[in-house]
């Protein structure tokens, strides 16, 4: 058993715990320095000087994101919660001694509108978290700089940063910073140094600050001024993106200084001399040079040419084809191509240049190697409604008009809708034209014209036979050979010597007719006859033989009396 002489009431208790600190001077709720004796599992262990040691997580004795940089035997400052908890330990915090330690130093810059030194952390909606010697404070977006130069934040956290506070609520414990304030000041002086010195001429270094289509703007340290697009670069560029980058720095020259208005116009490319000067010293026409593809339109490649010339090659120099396709069917974005010098146009400050020249011309190629009435197979390489174009050679194409592809003109449209691109085809050389660049082919051709052998067979003034298929109030329209479809007309005027007998009635479809060959119609292909001429002949070779007309004797009588023989 124990003995009851050990045993102390409460109020002992009490008297010992005062005694014990009677001559102290360490109060609940005050700050005091305490020395690190321990850190273990992630607590730490503080020697205050008391009856008892406090323990604090080490957390606090770090910034947000960061580890503790402490060791044991290090000397801190905390803040005395409890003097003995209900565990007879002394509760302690370093979290409330640095902050409170924090404020008391914050109410007095705040007050004086003195700089302060923080640390952003965190990103958050609207701002910034920025850490202040462990008081958390909020740094809106649109106080972190006056020039809006910085497009990420990112780039700010955990570097610090100087301050001015805005706004401080201990009781809600919000404190609000700007860092705008403080560059708004830098800006002033550096504006008013820069004003002092500047002029037109000047070479100033800058930081692109913004990009638009039609230029850039460059942050001088308290002015901007504006690098328009067409003094980027001596070259044509689209867009300034394509040399010029936000936050980089530049060299620029002042072109123009509105003081008043404090305006600047800048200028990258008058860095340099103009190549233009010179240019016809570095190049002259029928140069094979090479340029790079920066561009291409429907019509032309723009090419840039030794980095500070403009080159354009048109549609038209970039093929032998009489249709070139499109360029980038040619030539691709960034491709280095060799070009023939067409030209220098100093005015518009560009270099006409020639792709298909730096090649042989095939049109040259093609006269030497192809005749007139030559014949050879090829395939289709592409079909429009007026025919079809065929390859002749790599870069020549050659068209059959639709009207070339059968000697029968109803049979045409419907040869042409059956054929197909790719497809093999044998076709004529009709006409070859060099200085015009154009070859002239037929399929048709290939086989006799059967009105030019119909012709040759019954040249003109010959008698034929034909029937009639179909009357108008023209004339007649007569087949002379169904199979090869040859065709002749007779005009109304020509059905007759006889004026009495030149009527249209007399004559019915499918009856056979005798006529002569008149002449022939080119265009339409047909044979003009005449039934009229054919009876003056007869007429003039019966005369010739049986008699005269000086006799009084009439056609008539003399065939009539031939006949009774």
């Amino acid at each position: 058993m124990v003995s009851n002489t050990n045993k102390i009431s409460n109020s002992e208790y009490d008297d010992l715990l005062s005694n014990a600190f009677k001559d102290t001077n360490i109060k609940e709720k005050s700050i005091i320095s305490g020395t690190i004796v321990s850190i273990e599992n992630d607590i730490v262990t503080i020697d205050v000087g008391l009856k008892s040691e406090g323990r604090v997580p080490i957390n606090e004795f770090s910034r947000p994101g960061h580890k503790a940089e402490i060791n044991v035997g290090d000397k801190t400052e905390v803040f005395i919660e409890n003097l003995d908890n209900s565990n007879g330990e002394t509760s302690l915090s370093r979290e409330k001694a640095v902050k409170q330690k924090a404020w008391h130093e914050l109410q007095e810059s705040f007050s004086n509108n003195t700089v302060v030194t923080g640390i952003p952390f965190n990103r958050v909606k609207g701002g910034m978290s920025v850490d202040l010697n462990g008081v958390t404070a909020f740094l809106p977006g649109s106080q972190i700089d006056s020039r809006q130069i910085i497009k990420d934040t990112k780039e700010l956290l955990n570097k610090p940063i100087e301050l001015i506070i805005l706004k401080m609520d201990k009781f809600r414990g919000n404190i609000v910073v700007s860092r705008k304030a403080i560059t708004e000041n830098e800006l002033k002086e550096q504006r008013s140094e820069l004003l002092k010195n500047i002029k037109e001429g000047s070479i100033i270094e800058g930081k692109v600050k913004n990009i638009t289509d039609y230029g850039a703007f460059i942050d001088l340290g308290g002015i901007d001024g504006l690098v328009h697009v067409t003094d980027i670069s001596w070259t044509k560029i689209n867009s300034p993106s394509e040399i010029l980058e936000i936050n980089t720095n530049i060299k620029v020259k002042v072109l123009k200084f509105d003081e008043e208005l404090s305006r600047l116009s800048l200028g990258i490319k008058q860095l340099t001399d103009n190549p233009w000067d010179n240019v016809k010293n570095n190049i002259k026409s029928n140069d094979k040079i090479v340029g790079k593809v920066i561009s291409m339109s429907d019509n032309n490649v723009f090419i840039i040419i030794d980095n500070q010339y403009d080159g354009i090659v048109s549609i038209n120099e970039l093929s032998w084809l009489k249709k070139p396709p499109h360029p980038s069917k040619i030539l691709n974005q960034n491709q280095e191509v060799e070009v023939i010098v067409i030209d220098i146009d100093e005015e518009k400050k560009r270099i006409n240049c020639s792709l298909k020249q730096t090649k042989e011309n095939p049109w040259i190629k093609l006269k030497e190697d192809f005749n007139i009435n030559d014949s050879f197979e090829t395939e289709i390489v592409n079909i429009v409604d007026f025919g079809i174009f065929v390859k002749v050679l790599d870069e020549i194409d050659g068209m059959v008009h639709v009207s070339d592809l059968s000697w029968d003109e109803k049979e045409c449209e419907k040869i042409l809708k059956n054929f197909k691109k790719g497809e093999k085809v044998k076709v004529k050389i009709l006409d070859i034209n060099v200085e015009k660049e154009r070859i002239s082919l037929g399929i048709k051709h290939l086989e006799n014209d059967p009105v030019q052998e119909f012709i040759e067979a019954n040249p003109l003034n010959s008698k034929v036979t034909g029937k009639i298929i179909n009357i108008d109030e023209k004339g007649l329209k007569i087949e002379l050979d169904k199979e090869k479809q040859v065709f002749g007309f007779i005009k109304k005027s020509n059905l007759s010597n006889d004026k009495n007998e030149n009527k249209i009635e007399r004559f019915a479809l499918e009856e056979n007719i005798d006529s002569i060959i008149l002449s022939v119609d080119s265009k339409s292909r047909t044979l003009n006859l005449s039934i009229k001429e054919l009876e003056i002949r007869d007429e003039k070779e019966a005369l010739s033989k049986y008699g005269s007309s000086a006799s009084g004797a009439s056609l008539g009588d003399i065939l009539g009396s031939v006949l009774k023989k």
